[in-house]
Parts: C-alpha cells; structure tokens; sequence
C-alpha cells in the first residue's frame, strides 16, 4: 500500500516534497512502527543541518542578480556569437548560455527556472516550438552536476572524503562531452525539423558583444578560480559571485535598479525553501528506504552479478537511474554513496573520481524522468508547457546523456585525466 500510497499523491498534483513526507508517515503507520514517528522531526532536520546547503540559497541569488542585472543577456549574446550562425542557432546559443550558468550556478533546478524565463520566450518568438524550447533548457540543467562548481560534487567529495577542487577538475572533460552530444542532438533534430538558420553578427557587433561579455564572465572565474585556488570555499565562492554580480549589474550594466532587489530577494528565498524542502522530505523518506535495507540488498544484487568494473558501473547506472526517477538526487547521493562507493572501491578497484562523476550525474537524470522529475515540473510552471509534452521532447537528450555516462564507464581517463592519476 505504500506504493500505492506514493503514485496516488503523485499523479493527484501534491507537491513532490508532500508526496515524499506524506509516503512516509504512511509507512511508519503501516508498519506499525509508531516509535518512528518521534524521530520524524529530527530526521527532516538532520537531512538539511549543513552547512554546504547554504550554497544553494548563494548560487540562487547569484543566478537572479545576473538575470535582473543584464549578465544572463550579456552571456546570451556572448554565446551568439560563437554558435549563432548555424541551423537552430539559437538552440546552441540556449545550450552554450547553459553552459556558461553551470559554471556559475551550481543547481540543476535553479538553472533551469533562470534560463527558462530568459530563453524560452525568445526561441518562441523564432519559431521554435514551446516543448522543444523548454526541453533545450531542461536538458541544460544536466550539465550542472558535473561542470563546476557542483552542488553535488561538494557533497560527495565530503562524502568521500576527496579533495572539492579535484571533484570539480574531474567534472571538466565530462562536462565538455555531454555538451558535445548535445550539440549533436540539436543539429540532427534542426534538420530534421528544418528550423530556421541563425545570423551571425557583424564583426562590429561581435568585438561588442564579446567585450560586453567580458565582466559576466567574471563570475565564473571567481567561483571556479576561488575554490580551486583554495581562497574560498564553495559556499563563501557563491556569496563573492552574489556581491560580484550585484556590482556588475548595478555599476557596469546599469540594469539593476535597487528597488527590484526586495522582489529579487523574494523570489530567492521562496525558490530556496521549495529545494531546501524537497531535500528534508527526501531525508526523511531515504530514512525509510534505509530503515527497510532496500539500498543494502540492491548493492548485494550488483555485487554478485559480475567481477567486471565496466558491467558493475553499468548495472550501477541502470539501478540509479530508477533511484533518481523517485528520490531527489542529494537524498540519493546520501543513501547510495555508503553503501556502492566501497564495493567500488574494494571489489572493482574503480576510482573514487571515475565512481562520483558516473554516480553524480546518472542521480541528475532522474530530474527530468519521470514519476517524480522535479526538473520535468520547475520548467512546466516556468513555460506553461504540460511535463509530459517536454519530456517527449527531452528523449533524444537523454539518450544522449546514457551514451554519455556509458562512455565515462569504459573511459576512466575522461574523469581523471586532468587531475594526473
């Protein structure tokens, strides 16, 4: 009956944060382990008591004072200049401006609520069809997990005791290949759909471009820069990134007015309780799945299948991707990094990096898959577009996505070339 319980509350439109939260107290009813039920404030507690956590409500504000204060535009211009031209250049120029805000935001979830209000309207006002538009910038969220900075990559190198800065470096070479197989995907599907051809720009209105570009592209450099020179951490890096793109936009763009900051403000901190909620709810029902050892014997399972690294990571991928579908990708990071990260180690020899970058990103998936596919409902409520519409339109980059992680699976080099192991 839990199930039933779980897809009852799900496709009657309850919050995705109630549906995990009601599922279970359900449980513990149901079981008739009521004694549970004192532990149930603690557990939603304990789940969001870190201080890694503040990052999110940081790269949050950082991602809305660049859209209110003209950096996102600068970056979108940015970007035209180098993709604009092609057939569909304004899907590349969405894919690449996406690129450029993994760089700086960090969230899949707020990246896709930040460059849906920003690039959505305009592929329309082309002629790009809504579905395919809001797909485009939903799939763009799957690079925030491993271009850096990452909030998942700060929580498994805690996790996993590595060092952030070598996380991020792994997440480089990744990053660039996902972004490649998309690329791919757009060219196909614009012949395919023969969408209109983009313009370059001129030589003057590029040097413009580029050097109006030049002081939005600060941001990613301080955070990136600061966290692996070790000036700041990831946290305090999103704080300099917030100040940084208030001056920027108030004092070289001049876009930002100061009385659009309460609004800004605002619509932070109501962004940043809805996740900060999901991952409390999503806390309390890993608490469940723990207390039921289901993660224990889906390890058990994988572990006596096969003695072969690449078979082990790729039943690992197929396991995670149903993990991702139900449970927000940091409670899952939580449940399943314990428990598979020293069979990986242990029986596979598998570097810890390699592990991360492959886990990391295959949790990410389950953000725009659905039942659950939080991302799939952030880019609905942004476009007015219905879930299911652009998740039919997201497939082909998706695929692309499991192409992806299967190559990380029998490359190791791509995750740990640029940190020299």
């Amino acid at each position: 009956m839990t199930v039933v319980v779980f897809f009852l509350l799900l496709f009657t439109a309850v919050p995705i944060a109630l549906v995990l939260a009601l599922t279970a107290m359900w449980y513990i009813q149901a079981s008739g382990n009521t004694v549970l039920f004192a532990s149930y404030p603690q557990q939603l507690f304990s789940a969001i008591e870190s201080y890694g956590l503040l990052a999110i409500p940081l790269f949050m504000l950082a991602g809305e004072l660049m859209n209110e204060g003209g950096l996102t535009r600068r970056l979108i211009a940015l970007a035209r200049i180098f993709v604009g031209g092609f057939r569909g250049g304004l899907a590349y120029i969405n894919l690449v401006a996406n690129m450029m805000m993994a760089a700086i935001i960090g969230s899949a979830a707020s990246q896709i609520a930040i460059m849906s209000r920003a690039m959505v309207p305009a592929m329309q006002q082309e002629g790009y069809p809504r579905p395919y538009s809001a797909a485009i910038t939903a799939a763009g969220g799957l690079l925030s997990p491993i271009i850096p900075p990452s909030m998942l990559f700060v929580l498994f190198g805690v996790m996993a005791q590595v060092p952030i800065a070598e996380m991020f470096l792994a997440g480089v070479l990744p990053g660039l290949v996902l972004g490649f197989a998309f690329f791919i995907v757009i060219a196909v599907v614009g012949l395919v759909q023969q969408y209109p051809k983009g313009e370059w720009p001129s030589r003057r209105q590029a040097l413009h471009d580029f050097l109006w570009g030049l002081p939005a592209l600060l941001i990613p450099v301080i955070i990136i820069g600061g966290i692996l020179w070790g000036v700041a951490t990831p946290t305090e890096s999103a704080a300099l990134a917030s100040l940084v793109a208030l001056l920027i936009g108030r004092f070289v763009y001049r876009d930002l007015k100061l009385t659009l900051l309460p609004e800004v403000l605002r619509r932070t901190a109501i962004n940043a309780g809805l996740v900060i909620m999901l991952i409390a709810a999503a806390g309390v029902f890993g608490w469940v799945v723990i207390y039921e050892q289901l993660p224990q014997m889906a390890a058990s399972w994988i572990a006596a299948l096969t003695t072969d690294p690449f078979i082990f990571l790729l039943l690992m991928i197929g396991v995670l991707l149903l993990v991702g579908m139900v449970i927000d990708g940091i409670a899952a990071l939580i449940l399943v990094v314990p428990i598979l990260l020293p069979i990986a180690q242990n029986q596979f020899d598998i570097s810890t990096y390699q592990f991360g970058v492959v886990v990391c990103l295959t949790l990410v998936m389950g953000l725009l898959t659905p039942p659950v596919g939080a991302g799939l409902y952030v880019a609905s409520s942004m476009t007015g577009v219905p879930p299911m519409r652009i998740f039919r339109s997201l497939l082909p980059f998706l695929l692309a996505t499991l192409v992806t992680l299967i190559l990380l699976a029998w490359q190791p080099w791509l995750t740990e070339g640029l940190i020299g192991r």
